[in-house]
């Protein structure tokens, strides 16, 4: 940065002051007085040894930041008509490192804190810090190569290329790709919702670019391609409304009163705090069996993942109240006659 004269025009200028102190030492000595400058000094040779073992130092700093220099600059391959180096590489593959990370946390920070103060709808806050990561992301692309000094029609023919094999040996990947952002944009199943996909019931719990994790009611995580999502049936069933019609089925004996069937299973419905009010219940006599009457419980839960709790609960207090009204619940019966006379074939 000084140029190749401030080291020894440097070591010049001390080397003078030394010797110049050394005389006026020799002086008080003969006179036979002391030097204050003595006192305050080394000797002469041994300053001149110390300055010339900094210089050297510093020749030896200086020649391996040009070397490191030097090997940094070495280009390594050319990427659209652009020469690229390995410090340039080691700058974009930083920046790319640092955007993702930062995106990252940018989706975290946004779904954490952020949205959920100005949004409610849990599926939604999911999709705005995915989008505004891909988004950051995409950024931190453009930019990282940007520095790289790469010329973007040139990439883009290189694309092209590319493409041509994408369409034949990653179809799925693309396709999955593909999906994940109709996914995210029309929203048919968000964060949070219970589906049935492929015969498996579970809660979205993360959408992500290939494909979205489901959590079963045994705790078990599914990773389930995006592509079945938008190509096949899935029954969401918290889709637009979580509230969920429950249907219990309970059979009675024909010698029953049917009046305090109704009245039991109203009763039952009433008392249930896991039911909604607002929504009325209904008890239906659906048909005739072939050993009792076929009564359903028609009512309505708050929230389609509890169904399967309130449906147990709702049966326990079923059996409960029959017991104390003395209503049968009967099993299946068959009558069985038994003629007898003599067989026609012994004779």
């Amino acid at each position: 940065m000084f140029g190749n004269s401030f080291i020894p025009s440097q070591a010049h200028s001390l080397t003078a002051s030394t010797q110049q102190i050394a005389g006026y030492d020799s002086v008080a000595a003969s006179e036979g007085i002391s030097s204050p400058l003595g006192d305050m000094f080394v000797p002469a040779d041994s300053v001149t040894e110390g300055v010339l073992e900094t210089i050297n130092n510093s020749e030896s700093w200086w020649e391996w930041l040009v070397s490191l220099k030097s090997l940094l600059n070495i280009p390594l391959f050319t990427l659209a008509n652009t020469s690229v180096t390995l410090m340039s590489l080691v700058v974009f593959i930083l920046l790319l490192t640092g955007f993702v990370m930062g995106a990252s946390y940018l989706k975290k920070i946004l779904r954490d804190r952020i949205l959920p103060r100005f949004v409610q709808d849990e599926g939604l806050q999911y999709t705005l810090a995915r989008m505004s990561q891909y988004s950051v992301v995409v950024i931190g692309i453009l930019i990282s190569f940007q520095f790289l000094g790469v010329d973007f029609t040139g990439l883009a023919v290189i694309f092209g290329f590319l493409s041509v094999g994408i369409g034949f040996g990653l179809q799925n990947i693309t396709s999955n790709f593909i999906s994940g952002l109709i996914v995210l944009f029309e929203r048919p199943i968000s964060v949070g919702d219970r589906v049935v996909v492929n015969g498996i019931e579970g809660d979205i719990e993360e959408i992500n670019i290939r494909a979205t994790k489901v959590k079963t009611l045994e705790n078990i995580s599914i990773i389930v391609p995006n592509s079945d999502f938008v190509s096949k049936d899935v029954i969401n069933y918290s889709h637009g409304d979580p509230t969920f019609k429950l249907i219990i089925d309970v059979g009675v004996a024909y010698d029953s009163d049917l009046d305090l069937v109704l009245q039991a299973l109203d009763e039952v419905a009433s008392e249930s705090t896991s039911v909604m009010k607002r929504r009325k219940h209904d008890i239906h006599l659906r048909s005739f069996g072939d050993s009792a009457w076929n009564m359903k419980l028609i009512v309505w839960v708050p929230n389609v993942k509890n169904r399967y709790t309130v449906q147990n609960e709702l049966n326990q207090a079923i059996v409960r109240k029959f017991n104390e009204r003395g209503i049968e619940i009967p099993f299946p019966q068959r009558d069985i006659h038994i003629k007898t006379g003599k067989n026609p074939l012994s004779e």
